[in-house]
């Protein structure tokens, strides 16, 4: 028996914990757990019955479909997966029921232990209105604005002038950016509080909604604290959360290369304030809005009762396993170290790898991935539920795993960082694995010169990765050997041309790419050398390649899909999905109807003219439409709203007509499905 900090405790702590959660938190949470000898349950549902913490996990259970209400937000399910398996607690990761007060309540019913802070603490910090208003009465400095319960629309409206603009809408429940919009005018502001409503209502199960001053160039400056039953808090120093896509973090540091010591000595005691205002026990994140201009100032945002996404870049620079404290505290440990044995050292940074395309609008995507390779190094850790052959689907958050790494000083952090992506490798599943190395290389992220609208600055001007004609062309012979290979002798031993020492006449093997152009590869007289004719003829860019090529430098890495027969090709962590940029297979060619019809739409349409057909640009879910069949529209009018792994994406019209909308509110649609039509409309006589 040993006594800290004012209380008694021994050394046990859990034999069996239940992980309620996914993806790479589940086996952060699970890696911990095994450290410290403890047996790990994990919980999955249909969609995740291959899933990497599953496997990684001593015992699983289903709890259900994959729509996340009937599994993991299912709190009855799981609750009886832990009784079930005889669990002495439930740890809830972060996401889904972790800031749950319910949930919380009902561990506690079953004789659970919930590894998080108590009820009241979820219940006050859970609402951002009431959050705000009591961690003022504490000395907590707040952001400007209106935070009062139950506001509706119009009373919103109605005290929007006195808030001031720009503002911010902000969902009173939730948090990771879900519902925040951003609004400029007057006249933005109601269609504002629908999207705002509708995802938060969608996202927490409450659109209470609340505005604030939206401050400009500010950073985003979270606090991490630590609490124990005997009412003892201390904070492990702030992380940088500046670089930011819609309210997403995307990067995070740590330390804040904005901060001198004396406001990281002020802004860690307003964090434990808060903290302590609501009697917290455990691991929890208090965030504040610094501005760039006045350094010195801060403002309470919120707190979140739980871990943090970006929790391993306080790890690196503390030496402290977070996960491993909040066990010892649910088990009625009192805290290990005292405010001033806590010391920083060197500088951290993560990246969060997601399942997007960037170059199409951030749009969420999936695959199944083919080829895996994750970095390693001195100062690298990955955070990650990646496993080769994995099918990444679009029912949960995009985030597929964390990228972090650590330096004696900032500098040689983000060079390892940038190393370490560059190594990264996830064929089959497009990724934002350039945009990130794109960001890390920025002069500004490169001098810490942030703000939370830096990256939305940054983006417009991206130039990102094409597949040149070398690489198309390298793809293009791949594949023809694959595809005469299988089962025969090879290309080169076909009687069509394929051989050395000439040949009478040229071989012509016609492909087509994704939008139905021509791809031409044409064989010489030599074994080892192609023409590839790439675009239409009329404008075609002819390339000498080399089969042999494939046998070049190993930073190329070509794969082929055998089901969809679609290249993907990765150079220094930076994805070129050929069937997603215009190269795919098609053979045979399309029929003669299939050509006519192309040929048809080409004709009626100028080069460049807006294209009639909206398309579903990823697999979603339709949550709102706007517009009814025979209305007539405008270019950039918003028509349908479709929801896929938890973001919303409005999908406008092209060129003004008259609309024919071919689904409805709940219809599940798949990529590039047609799901409006836009007649121009006739010119009026």
């Amino acid at each position: 028996m040993t006594e800290t900090n004012g209380a008694v405790a021994d050394n046990r702590l859990f034999d069996r914990v239940l992980v309620a959660n996914r993806g790479e938190i589940a086996c952060r949470v699970i890696d911990t757990l095994r450290r410290l000898g403890i047996r790990s349950v994990a919980v999955y549902s249909d969609a995740d019955a291959d899933a990497r913490h599953v496997a990684l996990a001593d015992e699983s259970l289903r709890i259900g479909p994959a729509a996340p209400n009937e599994s993991y937000l299912n709190i009855e399910a799981i609750v009886g997966a832990a009784l079930a398996t005889h669990c002495q607690a439930i740890h809830p990761g972060y996401g889904f029921l972790s800031e749950n007060a319910h949930f919380a309540e009902a561990c506690e019913a079953a004789g659970l232990v919930f590894v998080g802070p108590g009820v009241n603490a979820l219940a006050v910090m859970g609402d951002k209105i009431r959050s705000k208003n009591h961690v003022a009465a504490y000395g907590v400095p707040v952001t400007p604005g209106i935070a009062e319960p139950g506001l509706t629309d119009e009373q919103l409206i109605a005290a929007a002038g006195d808030v001031g603009y720009p503002l911010l809408i902000k969902p009173s429940a939730g948090g990771g950016g879900k519902g925040m919009e951003e609004v400029e005018s007057a006249d933005q502001l109601p269609a504002a509080l629908a999207t705002a409503r509708r995802i938060a209502r969608s996202s927490f199960g409450d659109d209470t909604l609340f505005l604030e001053r939206l401050i400009t160039e500010p950073r985003h400056i979270e606090v991490q604290v630590l609490a124990d039953n005997y009412g003892n808090v201390i904070h492990l120093g702030e992380r940088e959360c500046s670089l930011q896509r819609r309210h997403q973090k995307v990067i995070e540091e740590a330390p804040s290369a904005l901060l001198d010591e004396a406001t990281r000595e002020r802004i860690g005691q307003a964090a434990c304030r808060a903290a302590a205002s609501v009697q917290y026990r455990g691991a929890g994140t208090v965030e504040f809005l610094v501005s760039q201009a006045a350094p010195d100032e801060f403002f309470f945002m919120e707190m979140n009762t739980r871990l943090q996404v970006e929790h391993p870049v306080t790890e690196m620079v503390t030496g402290i396993d977070l996960v491993e404290q909040q066990l010892r505290i649910a088990a009625g440990h009192p805290l290990a170290s005292e405010q001033p044995a806590v010391q920083l050292s060197g500088h951290a940074i993560e990246a969060r790898v997601y399942a997007e395309n960037p170059e199409r609008g951030f749009l969420p995507s999936a695959g199944r991935v083919l080829v895996l390779e994750q970095p390693t190094g001195e100062g690298v850790r990955v955070d990650s539920a990646l496993v080769a052959g994995l099918t990444v689907g679009s029912d949960y958050d995009p985030m597929l795993a964390k990228v972090i790494a650590w330096g004696t000083d900032r500098a040689e952090a983000l060079t390892r960082l940038d190393a370490a992506l560059a190594d990264t490798v996830v064929l089959g599943v497009p990724t934002n694995i350039e945009y990130l190395r794109l960001l890390l290389a920025d002069a500004d992220v490169q001098a810490g010169n942030l703000d939370t609208g830096l990256i939305e600055r940054r983006v417009p001007d991206m130039e990102f990765r094409q597949a040149d004609a070398r690489v198309m062309g390298v793809a293009a012979l791949y594949l023809h050997s694959e595809r005469w290979g299988r089962g025969r002798q090879g290309p080169w031993q076909e009687p069509t041309g394929w051989r050395a020492g000439g040949v009478t006449r040229p071989c012509r093997y016609p492909l087509m790419t994704a939008q139905g152009e021509l791809v031409e590869l044409w064989v010489g007289g030599h074994p080892r050398d192609a023409t590839i004719t790439l675009g239409h003829p009329n404008g075609a860019a002819p390339v000498r390649a080399a089969i042999r090529a494939l046998n070049g430098p190993a930073v190329w890495q070509v794969t082929v899909d055998g089901v969809t027969s679609v290249f993907r090709i990765v150079r220094d962590g930076e994805s070129l999905w050929l069937g997603q940029r215009g190269f795919s297979c098609r053979i045979p060619l399309p029929s003669r109807a299939e050509e006519l019809a192309d040929r048809l739409a080409g004709i009626s349409r100028a080069p460049g003219a807006a294209n009639p057909d909206v398309r579903a640009p990823m697999p979603g879910t339709v949550v709102a439409v706007e517009v009814r069949t025979g209305d007539l529209v405008e270019a950039g009018q918003t028509l349908l709203t479709i929801e896929a792994m938890k973001m919303e994406h409005k999908l406008k019209a092209q060129l003004a007509g008259v609309v024919t909308i071919d689904v409805q509110p709940g219809d599940l649609v798949s990529l590039d499905q047609v799901v409006a039509q836009i007649t121009e409309a006739e010119p009026q006589s």
